[in-house]
């Protein structure tokens, strides 16, 4: 393994090997905010900068497939993704003076060739990688100043021709008559100076599919205003091949095994559809927040996810727990805010089938080395959604997983009412979120899910647990779903301090 701050000069020699044009390209500054990534970084990496570049990207990118699943309307996707990259891969404009632009650019551009490794290896892979990759880069061509756009279509050639005045007056009456796909009240606020550009009609399939060109001699004439396409398609198709390049040299790497667990999984969080472990402040500062062993009941009824519901409600039921399920849950209280004094309560009191002596031997030891207080005294996580769909699968009479994803559907829809009929779910939502799950999407079931729930707190469809982020930790719901209560009670105080005043 990489030790912190301990140089990849291996890979680094052989990507300076196989790219020894692009040298003087390494230590030239980012111009642009828009980048095509044809070259790969050919400077030093830590261990640590490559993974979390990859792994904010790879938050962005699991977002826009998520997106792809609720079925967002472009406009809505573009703010949800915009807002997931301003909070964890910014990408500022030349424009803003007080951001390290360089930063950010090495970041973004250090991700982008992580995850081209990661998910070159199957069809399945590139391909949605390609479709989530082409929709930022889509999101931030719409979000670019449009100065700093054009610098960046001047600074790289796309093989398209001018149309001359002469050839615009020839074929005047064909090129009026290609519909727009742009609304009349958004072309007067573009720039359309009534140029077209001429392609090959092969590098502009969607625009000829959508009868939205003129077509003569095997050439496309495209309109300023569909300009984007040439350059959408053109970044696409890079893509693919360089995804296909980086796939025959993927090999090179297996003999690397500093990386390959890295790769592993991040190509496992994408496929899971979940990108890592729940990042925040709160996940921290939870531990020790006072969460007392009588209150997880009412807790889990009100604020809990699936998951964890059905863990608590398979404890009650059956006053034990396999280590696995043990394991999962009791991580996850204590990210809620359980003591080890009181989580030993809890589970004391739940097992209360067994005697006292029992419980110590082989019960106490587990909660407290979990806190950290025995064996090797590492402060152990709460199991992330991608770690709980894509680790330790349950086998029979073992509650501990994803029910989204290991329940039968019948089972899933029956435990779901039971669950959460209290607040507000009908059997009418039930098509919806079944739907996702035999996509394969359970992270955006469970997120659907808690909409519906806490719709009376104010949340509304396609909001998410914040932002329109789905839900990637257990404990980010209950979190988010606390943050709610709480602000709903505060609003109920201050209305009836307010009706006291006026009284």
């Amino acid at each position: 393994m990489f030790k912190k701050g301990e140089r990849k000069h291996s890979t680094t020699s052989s990507l300076k090997q196989e790219h020894p044009e692009v040298q003087l390209h390494s230590t030239t500054p980012y111009p642009h905010r828009l980048n095509f990534y044809d070259v790969p970084p050919v400077f030093d990496v830590t261990l640590e900068e490559f993974e979390s570049a990859a792994l904010a990207r790879l938050r962005i990118l699991a977002e826009i497939e998520s997106s792809f699943v609720r079925n967002r309307p472009h406009d809505e996707l573009k703010t949800v993704t915009d807002g997931q990259c301003k909070k964890y891969l910014p990408l500022n404009a030349n424009t803003a003076s007080l951001a390290d632009l360089q930063s950010e650019r090495r970041t973004d551009h250090v991700g982008h060739f992580v995850l081209r490794l990661a998910f070159c290896r199957s069809e399945e892979l590139r391909r949605r990688f390609v479709k989530a990759e082409m929709t930022l880069f889509r999101v931030r061509w719409d979000t670019d100043d449009t100065g700093e756009r054009n610098a960046f279509l001047k600074s790289r050639s796309f093989g398209w021709e001018e149309v001359g005045a002469k050839e615009k007056e020839m074929y005047k009456e064909e090129l009026m008559a290609v519909p727009s796909s742009i609304k009349q009240s958004e072309l007067r606020s573009q720039s359309d100076s009534g140029q077209y550009y001429k392609v090959r009609w092969t590098r502009v399939p969607d625009l000829v599919e959508k009868r939205r060109v003129f077509l003569k001699g095997g050439w496309a004439y495209v309109p300023e205003r569909e300009q984007s396409s040439i350059v959408f398609q053109e970044f696409q198709t890079n893509l693919e091949k360089a995804l296909d390049m980086t796939a025959k040299a993927l090999p090179r790497l297996d003999e690397d095994s500093r990386l390959i667990p890295i790769l592993n999984n991040l190509s496992q969080g994408f496929l899971a559809g979940v990108p890592s472990e729940w990042l925040s402040s709160s996940s921290s500062s939870a531990e020790g927040s006072g969460v007392k062993a009588e209150e997880i009941d009412d807790l889990a009824k009100k604020h809990f996810p699936m998951c964890m519901r059905n863990l608590h409600e398979s404890l009650t039921r059956d006053r034990h727990l396999k280590h696995m399920g043990r394991l999962q849950y009791g991580l996850f209280l204590k990210v809620l805010g359980v003591s080890i004094d009181e989580a030993i309560t809890f589970w004391r009191r739940s097992f209360n089938k067994i005697t006292d002596d029992k419980f110590n031997k082989e019960y106490r030891y587990n909660i407290r080395h979990s806190y950290g207080l025995e064996g090797r005294r590492a402060n152990y996580p709460a199991k992330s959604c991608q770690q709980i769909l894509t680790q330790e699968q349950p086998g029979p009479n073992e509650s501990h997983g994803c029910p989204y994803r290991h329940f039968s559907e019948d089972n899933l829809q029956s435990a779901l009412l039971a669950s959460y009929s209290a607040q507000g779910l009908k059997t009418t939502d039930l098509p919806e979120i079944m739907h996702t799950v035999r996509a394969g999407h359970y992270h955006v079931a469970c997120t659907r899910v808690f909409e519906i729930t806490h719709s009376r707190g104010g949340v509304k469809k396609g909001e998410g647990v914040g932002g329109g982020e789905s839900v990637t930790h257990p404990n980010q719901y209950a979190a988010r779903s606390r943050e709610l209560e709480k602000a709903k009670q505060e609003k109920a105080e201050n209305d009836r301090d307010a009706m006291l005043v006026d009284g």
